[in-house]
């Protein structure tokens, strides 16, 4: 998008990404017996973006609520470029909000759309044109100042929706569930230029969402909520592949589940264990006892599929038997649902790697570092 690298440049003024530009500190809410949200902390930095992620309920929309001044917190406090916002009502905090529907005024122009915030916010007259201008060009939307939201796609409400939360230089962006509106096509290229847009203007951002894939793609850090609480906070990679609960692990991305028991601790990192069958699994060494009862969690992509024939040589730690009992083919992939002596476990390999077949018997090796062990307690 040139445009956006044009806005790079173009942003001279922006303050250093290292300053502190929200703070949520303990914040609960209550709503007569239920706890929606219960002691929750968070901090971002200028330029960064945050995700709040969960399942419907967690608490993550109340959360977003509570910073844009929707509602108060019962306790704990939020604090937005080092200052207060107790008591604070919406239009007194330097926060632009994203609605899940664009929330566009249909018998306005894109024009007039954009401006409206900025006519709110005391811009003359003289400057307001420029800088709609300049915000229809950032969203790449030249041209179509006279058209009224229902003469756009949906795509392109969303983009003039944007421009008109951006318009303001707002501190901080909010965002609840941005994509959710559009189909699945138009998710996926929204969100490459969501990310950059965001990323130009230099504006922190909070976006809500339950897509697993829109958190990872959009946000610099995932925030994952369940039950009011938050799970794990950290980037993308790390609450996928090191989540700090079971529910976190099975929340992000598929994993299958295998109930076993810790037989012996290696010194090499791993440790050997055993499953109800029988069937001994390598996977990392975890801070219980031998004889205590875990579950070893394996990711579809952790696993490799082969014909039985070609895996004699393979460790024994690392590889159990299976029969494919359904493959599907999904494009880039191919799902396997395999049949094995510990229930029905789920492998995905890249489209066309594999002539394998339902009925097949196979081997199913895992690499012993991928694993996560939990508790079998939770």
């Amino acid at each position: 998008m040139g445009s956006v690298a044009l806005w790079v440049k173009e942003c001279s003024d922006k303050m250093a990404t290292d300053s502190e530009v929200i703070k949520v500190e303990g914040i609960s809410r209550r709503y007569g017996p239920v706890t929606a949200v219960e002691d929750v902390s968070f901090a971002a930095k200028r330029g960064e973006t945050l995700a709040l992620l969960g399942p419907s309920g967690c608490g993550k929309t109340t959360t977003l609520r509570l910073i844009a001044g929707f509602e108060q917190p019962d306790r704990g406090g939020i604090t937005i470029a080092g200052e207060s916002m107790v008591g604070k009502r919406p239009y007194e905090r330097n926060v632009g909000l994203l609605f899940q529907s664009y929330a566009l005024f249909p018998h306005m122009t894109v024009f007039n759309n954009i401006a409206f915030g900025l006519k709110h916010r005391g811009w003359t007259r003289e400057a307001i044109p420029a800088r709609v201008a300049e915000m229809l060009k950032l969203v790449q939307l030249e041209g179509k100042e006279a058209r009224l939201p229902q003469q756009l796609s949906g795509g392109q409400q969303q983009r003039v929706a944007l421009a008109r939360v951006l318009a303001t230089k707002p501190q901080l962006v909010l965002l609840d569930e941005p994509l959710s509106a559009l189909d699945a096509k138009m998710r996926e290229s929204l969100r490459v230029e969501l990310k950059q847009i965001i990323a130009a203007v230099g504006s922190t951002a909070i976006i809500v969402t339950h897509d697993q894939e829109e958190a990872m793609s959009l946000a610099d850090r995932i925030i994952v909520m369940n039950g009011g609480r938050i799970e794990q906070d950290g980037a993308a990679t790390t609450v996928y592949n090191h989540p700090a609960s079971r529910f976190v692990a099975s929340f992000i991305g598929r994993i299958n589940w295998i109930p076993s028991t810790l037989a012996e601790m290696r010194k090499d990192g791993l440790a050997l264990y055993h499953t109800q069958s029988g069937t001994p699994l390598l996977a990392p060494a975890a801070d219980f006892r031998p004889g205590s009862s875990v579950d070893i969690g394996l990711r579809p992509e952790h696993l490799q599929v082969v014909p039985r024939e070609k895996t004699a040589k393979l460790s024994s730690g690392s590889t159990q038997q299976a029969r494919i009992s359904a493959r599907i083919n999904l494009g880039p992939t191919v799902q396997y649902f395999l049949e094995t002596p510990e229930g029905q476990l789920t492998a995905a390999a890249p489209g066309g790697s594999s002539a394998l077949n339902s009925g097949d018997l196979v081997d199913v090796r895992h690499y012993p570092q991928t694993a996560i062990v939990f508790d079998s307690g939770g």
